[in-house]
């Protein structure tokens, strides 16, 4: 019975309709936070089998029919991938996740200084790469489509089907818009596209494989027999050289890598490391499948169908003959899946890099000095420039399809595309594992494979004298032979593929390689190679911000454009409540600055966000572990100096060091000539004091009153000197850890009525203030050295408090754990290059005059709260002078 073309248009339109339902239902799971299922293993592993398009559906066959047995080689290389090269998927995912990579140009650029400009060049390489791949699917699907008319009894002529590959394109923009372009995800994740895919990969599966089945039992006359056919078919014979099966392995194994598509899905829509681990496995098992009926259904196919019969279409056209009309949709069906599947994913892959690496930064620079924060929703932006690049990548596959005529084989432009996107191969690699590659070496590779393939293999494959004339193919251009699209350099015999995939890949790494070598890599280049290759070392180390003056609501504004009003709200209230703040504006400190790019690099690309993030903050420094990661790259870069400037570095090292040690020498002598002045100062004015008044004394009469006035200053004096000699006594058992502390308990409110009455403020105007319900603390620590440290310090107050109604405040409180006392005057405070002086034994501030003494109570006091397990420091930006004394937990419990 005869299948009416009509009900195959029913069904492929029901068939899409499902997955409409299908994906809208996994969006709206999604959006209810019921994420689980959506981010299995499973749905990740059926994912990746939008490497089986219709090349591997239909093609496959065409290949075997054609070439034998090297339709393997397309299989082994994603195999070989998968099982062998796991460590290179796994550094991928896990530099995609650290980094928020949204597509293989983010990669590129990001690893190489976060440069717009590889992004832009692997952009455009990518979608003319893609073109003849796109055109190839919708070849695939208007040919099934022709076979269905035809077998109703309507022939189709070119008209018809360059309308059906129209109305093809037109269809997956559509779907490709509603689901691809709905939502501007921070993660740029599509869980209504993924799940449509996974439901494409069982279809396309069980279509194959019930074609396969039916050809065996069915036409074959059971395995046995089927086995016997191969084995006397022309096809099963070794009629190929080993270079090109080398190739072809090759091939495939860095296509699987570097194809848009695939790093969409291996990469960007991985939603979990470990999921790689099951997919080790279950990917090539697919494969296997998907490959288990390749020679059976090409060598029956060959022996049943006509001469004139298409070898692709044999998928197809086996059943039709056979009448089994409800085998054929199904394989219709598999086949469509497959088409679909992959132009959905390939499209969207590029149409993000368009939108990040293109329009975005036009967008940006159109904007001048305001950058981001101008008007204008750049969610908008985003979202209109990949819905008008999907159709426009559409459009270019379908010109591809019309030009070439769409009359070549399937395999024979699948292997053409495939050569162009592996152009990034040098560069993505050489990125993730080596240090010393530039972004200068990257673009030179890039540019120099992408040009090399363009005439070898993109040109001629519109046909003999379709767009390079026949007389530049076999002389040259210009009569430079050596030019020749298929023979460069005058070699010659080597196969048109093997040929153009040799030379555009040895050209490309040896200028990545040689470039790299003699040029030098820019700091963030350095840097975000660091985190390239070291990314298991230092996965969650990202370049950070400096401070800056940029405003918290205008980065809110920006980020509410970009990735939604719901999600940068809650970003930024998350934020500011760990930093303590009500609200939802942070402060703009440098680690909010890096964790907001990260967020923003998931929706626009790691370049974009951070020149966006650059333009409002002006400045970027690096973080802890960024310092340890250029120290390893500086380690790295110093292997490949000559030992001249390594012994250069050495003696200059060496030189600076002895230049430091010799100031901090003469900064010592100084200060020391400057402290023995000052004690020969201290020391000999109450001597001279003391012997003066004993002469007199000793040599003349005077009254009783006038002895005892002599006397008492005789005694003062050598109360003087002995304070300061118990002063230099204290201080030299303090600093060799001879002293020991006498524990007792008291309440802090008691120690400071100790101290404030025992320094001497009774013909003082120094006021003290203070609020004696804090001080209910109990302390257990040695209470007379803790008492001279705050005696100590209100002394000062008295001496060095230039208001013009000294007062001084007393609080204690708890911060950080721990109780603190600070003493805080009104005067006018320390000047900022003297803080860092004033604990040493050495330095004085003031004149001698004033204040008197030798200037060693904070010395003194810095030893004693070392030697009670606390500490005492200067505390700026109080307004007048201010010291803080911590005492550690363990001393100071509040009272109960």
């Amino acid at each position: 019975m005869t299948l009416d073309f009509s009900w195959v248009i029913a069904v492929a339109l029901a068939y899409v309709t499902f997955l409409f339902a299908v994906a809208f239902m996994a969006e709206r799971r999604a959006a209810a936070g019921n994420r689980a299922w959506l981010n299995s293993p499973l749905i990740y592993t059926l994912s990746l089998s939008i490497y089986c398009t219709a090349w591997t559906f239909y093609g496959a066959v065409g290949y075997a029919a054609r070439s034998g047995l090297e339709f393997v080689t397309i299989y082994l290389g994603p195999t070989l991938v998968m099982v062998g090269w796991w460590i290179i998927l796994r550094r991928l995912v896990r530099i995609g996740k650290t980094q928020r990579i949204t597509s293989i140009a983010d990669l590129i650029s990001s690893r190489f200084g976060k440069s717009t400009l590889l992004g832009v060049v692997v952009t455009l390489m990518a979608i003319v790469a893609a073109t003849p791949y796109i055109a190839l699917q919708l070849q695939s699907v208007t040919l099934s489509f022709s076979v269905f008319a035809e077998n109703s009894g309507v022939a189709w002529d070119d008209s018809d089907l360059n309308a059906n590959a129209i109305w093809v394109a037109v269809g997956l923009a559509v779907f490709t818009v509603l689901f691809g372009t709905r939502n501007l995800d921070a993660n740029e994740r599509h869980n209504g596209i993924v799940i449509a895919i996974a439901v494409e990969a069982i279809v396309k599966l069980v279509a194959l494989l019930a074609v396969g089945i039916f050809v065996v039992w069915g036409l074959g006359g059971g395995v046995a027999a089927t086995l016997t056919a191969i084995e006397t078919s022309p096809i099963s014979a070794w009629n190929q050289g080993s270079g090109r099966w080398i190739s072809l392995i090759f091939l495939s194994a860095a296509a699987f890598l570097c194809l848009p598509r695939m790093f969409q899905v291996l990469v960007v829509e991985n939603a979990d490391e470990r999921h790689l681990q099951i997919a080790s496995w279950a990917f090539p098992a697919y494969l296997f499948l998907m490959s288990l009926f390749v020679l059976p259904i090409a060598v029956v196919g060959l022996n049943v169908m006509p001469i004139t019969a298409n070898p692709d279409l044999f998928v197809l056209t086996l059943p039709l003959r056979q009448g089994e009309n409800g085998l054929a949709v199904l394989s219709f069906l598999g086949g469509f899946s497959s088409a679909t599947s992959m132009v959905i994913v390939a499209t969207i892959a590029l149409a993000t890099m368009v939108s990040n690496h293109i329009v975005l930064p036009i967008w940006l620079r159109s904007g001048g000095d305001e950058g981001a924060s101008r008007s204008g929703d750049v969610r908008r932006v985003i979202i209109i420039s990949r819905r008008l690049s999907i159709a426009a990548i559409l459009t270019l596959g379908y010109f591809y399809y019309r030009l070439s005529g769409g009359g070549t084989a399937l395999a024979a432009i699948g292997l053409i595309s495939f050569t162009g996107a592996v152009q990034v191969l040098p560069a993505m690699l050489g990125g993730i594992f080596w240090r010393g590659a530039t972004r200068l070496g990257a673009a030179a590779g890039l540019l120099t494979g992408f040009g090399v393939w363009v005439w070898a293999l993109f040109l001629p494959s519109f046909g003999p004298g379709a767009v390079i004339p026949l007389d530049v193919m076999s002389n040259g251009p210009f009569g430079m032979t050596w030019l020749r699209p298929e023979a460069f350099f005058g070699i010659t015999g080597i196969d048109p593929l093997v040929h153009g995939l040799l030379w555009s890949m040895l050209l490309n790494s040896v200028m990545f390689f040689v470039v790299s070598i003699l040029t030098f890599p820019s700091p963030l280049e350095r840097l975000q190679g660091a985190q390239f290759v070291n990314v298991f070392e230092h996965s969650g180390a990202t370049p950070t911000w400096s401070q800056s003056a940029a405003n918290a609501e205008d980065l809110l504004i920006m980020s509410q454009r970009i990735i939604g009003s719901a999600e940068a709200q809650t970003i930024f209230q998350a934020a500011a409540a760990a930093q303590g703040k009500q609200g939802y504006l942070p402060d703009v400190t440098p680690d909010f600055v890096a964790r907001l790019e990260r967020e923003l690099a998931g929706s626009v690309g790691a370049a974009t966000a951070h020149a966006m993030v650059g333009r409002m903050t002006q400045g970027a420094s690096v973080s802890v572990e960024d310092l340890i990661a250029v120290a390893d790259e500086a380690a790295q870069i110093m292997e490949y100096s000559n030992k001249l400037e390594a012994k250069s570095a050495e003696q200059e090292r060496t030189a600076r060091a002895l230049r430091d040690a010799n100031a901090k020498l003469t900064a010592l002598s100084v200060q020391k000539d400057a402290f023995l002045s000052q004690i020969s100062h201290e020391l000999r004015t109450p001597m001279t004091s003391i012997r003066s008044f004993s002469e007199i004394l000793r040599d003349m009469d005077m009254t009783a009153e006038e002895k005892a006035r002599h006397a008492g200053i005789i005694h003062d004096e050598s109360m003087r000197l002995t304070r300061l000699l118990d002063d230099l006594l204290d201080l030299s058992v303090l600093e060799n850890g001879q002293v020991t502390l006498h524990e007792q308990t008291c309440r802090l409110s008691e120690l400071l009525d100790r101290a404030v009455g025992s320094a001497g403020l009774h013909d003082k105007a120094l006021i003290i203030k203070r609020k004696t319900s804090n001080e209910d603390i109990t302390l257990t620590t040695d209470t007379d050295r803790l008492c001279q440290v705050f005696i100590n310090l209100i002394a000062n107050a008295s001496k060095y408090c230039d208001a013009d109604q000294p007062t001084l405040r007393i609080r204690a409180h708890l911060v950080a754990g721990s109780y603190v006392v600070d003493f805080i005057d009104n005067g006018s405070g320390i000047e900022t290059e003297s803080q860092q002086m004033i604990f040493e034994k050495f330095a004085r501030l003031t004149d001698h005059a004033r204040a008197g003494g030798a200037g060693l109570g904070l010395a003194i006091c810095r030893e004693v709260m070392a030697r009670l397990g606390g500490r005492i420091a200067y505390l700026p930006g109080q307004g007048g002078g201010a010291f803080r004394v911590t005492l550690p937990a363990p001393q100071a419990v509040a009272a109960q």
